[in-house]
């Protein structure tokens, strides 16, 4: 069963040019509820657990480093069937490839800096939003 529940951080660059606020609109416009949200910014420590899934790949360093260079903003988002339609909002990874109107298409700068990142599963959706918030930090 699809959760109603999904994760999503607003990256280094899209919180450096002044986009986070457009991006936050563009996602409750796109249906969702934050339920969560805080500006924050990860350590190169804290950026290398949360990407550990991603520690034998060979971006893994730059991702780290990338993602440890400046503030985010990481919420948890609330909908119908969540981590789908969300992803399917934030349009490919590549912004290239991304669907006009996406999130992605509209404001990342490249496939590594692309503006926000989104939960890929329910379980993911649920160990990412944890990793960040506590349970009283969350509201329904």
């Amino acid at each position: 069963m699809a959760g109603n529940r999904t994760f999503t951080m607003i990256k280094p660059e899209a919180v450096a040019s002044g986009n986070a606020g457009r991006i936050l609109d563009a996602i409750m416009a796109g249906g969702f509820k934050v339920v969560a949200l805080k500006l924050t910014r990860l350590s190169r420590e804290e950026a290398g657990a949360f990407y550990e899934v991603h520690k034998e790949r060979p971006f893994y360093g730059e991702l780290v480093d990338y993602m440890a260079s400046g503030p985010i903003m990481a919420a948890i988002l609330e909908g119908n069937d969540a981590v789908a339609s969300f992803r399917v909002l934030i349009g490919a990874t590549d912004p290239t490839q991304a669907a006009e109107g996406t999130i992605r298409k509209r404001f990342a700068e490249s496939k590594a800096k692309n503006a926000v990142h989104g939960s890929d599963s329910d379980e993911n959706a649920a160990i990412e939003g944890a990793f960040f918030f506590s349970v009283r930090e969350q509201h329904a």
